[in-house]
């Protein structure tokens, strides 16, 4: 059967390469004749594997030793509870760009009314997701133990393309642009990814946290396995980790090293979206509205002229290979997903289809 473009927002479309090695090694790993998936995650050859995926990530990031990177159960929303617990002691601030950085603040907020500390919003657009506010507008507390953002909104196509420039920790959802595009870790004290857009099959979450910030003062009430603390300690083990998408995520990270790493990949997403923006761009049937210093590179809202077509658009598009266009429930129209492993032939194939569409029907 051929493989269709998968435009699916997470979980998301993986290196062909990837799963055809998966997939030699489902029944027989490494000549063992058992599965990765039924090892234990404290055997010798488990262990060799998640110390090399580690360290193939620190090398594609360039992850400096004084960060402690996890790989943990869960998605980023798990997350929206795990740094609060972690680091929250007097008071934090975030930023909402977004429908994911809004889900973040609204998390942070709970343990705040719990008790744990004071839960600020530091900007906002006030639900007019299509840009990013000023940061001089900012307001942000000199005495915060953290400021929270979200790098890439995946619902509404938001994206920073520069780290914000404060002098408290800053925090990073990086879940849908994470090894998409270079950046310093050091601009950051902690970053979290969930694994089902750039990484990996979903079910594990990578952490990278500065060490200082371990400093075992988490809340009493953070559960031991979102503990960064107990999880750094344990090298990632306190608890049975999602054993096979660590697997997978090391497949991912080796194909992203052979690619030539970050920039390389970087160079061929840039192109990808500044394609697609183009062929909305030079249309007057399609548009996407989010303000042109911040759009994404890895998530395409857009909508056309005449949403009554919307439903014909996409019968049509997954007839010719083009799956998983259908827009969020928040936004509606389209949304095209232009991850790492999604190649431009997927990309030039999807605007042939919208220019052919547009001919007939706009």
């Amino acid at each position: 059967m051929p493989r269709h473009f998968n435009f699916s927002a997470g979980p998301a479309t993986l290196p062909i390469a990837v799963l055809e090695r998966a997939k030699q090694e489902l029944l027989d790993w490494q000549g063992g004749g058992t599965s990765v998936m039924e090892v234990s995650h404290r055997s010798k050859d488990y262990v060799a594997l998640a110390v090399r995926a580690e360290r193939q990530l620190r090398e594609l990031l360039s992850i400096p030793e004084d960060y402690a990177v996890l790989f943990l159960s869960g998605g980023a929303t798990l997350q929206f509870a795990g740094v609060p617990l972690n680091l929250l002691r007097g008071r934090a601030d975030y930023v909402e760009t977004g429908a994911w950085s809004a889900k973040a603040y609204a998390e942070a907020k709970r343990y705040a009314n719990a008790g744990l500390g004071t839960v600020h919003l530091a900007a906002t657009t006030d639900g007019n997701y299509t840009t990013i506010p000023k940061e001089d507008t900012w307001q942000v507390h000199a005495d915060a133990d953290y400021l929270h953002y979200c790098s890439n909104e995946t619902v509404h196509g938001v994206q920073f393309f520069s780290p914000p420039q404060v002098a408290v920790p800053l925090v990073a959802d990086m879940s849908s642009d994470i090894l998409a595009r270079a950046i310093n870790v050091r601009d950051y004290g902690l970053i979290y990814a969930g694994a089902q857009k750039n990484i990996g099959p979903a079910g594990l979450t990578i952490v990278i946290v500065r060490r200082e910030l371990l400093d075992g003062k988490a809340s009493p009430f953070c559960p031991s396995v979102l503990n960064y603390t107990l999880q750094a300690n344990s090298d990632s083990m306190l608890n049975t980790p999602p054993t096979y998408a660590w697997y997978l995520a090391g497949l991912v990270f080796e194909w992203l090293l052979e690619q030539g790493g970050v920039a390389v990949i970087e160079t061929q997403n840039r192109a990808k979206a500044a394609l697609l923006y183009q062929t909305i761009d030079n249309s007057s049937f399609y548009h996407n509205g989010v303000d042109s210093s911040c759009r994404s590179l890895m998530n395409v809202p857009f909508t056309l002229a005449d949403s009554s077509l919307d439903e014909l658009f996409l019968t049509q598009a997954t007839q010719v290979g083009l799956l998983a266009l259908k827009g969020h429930r928040l936004t509606g129209g389209m949304r095209a997903s232009l991850y790492n492993a999604m190649p431009l032939a997927g990309v030039v194939a999807l605007t042939k289809f919208m220019q052919d569409f547009e001919r007939r029907y706009g």
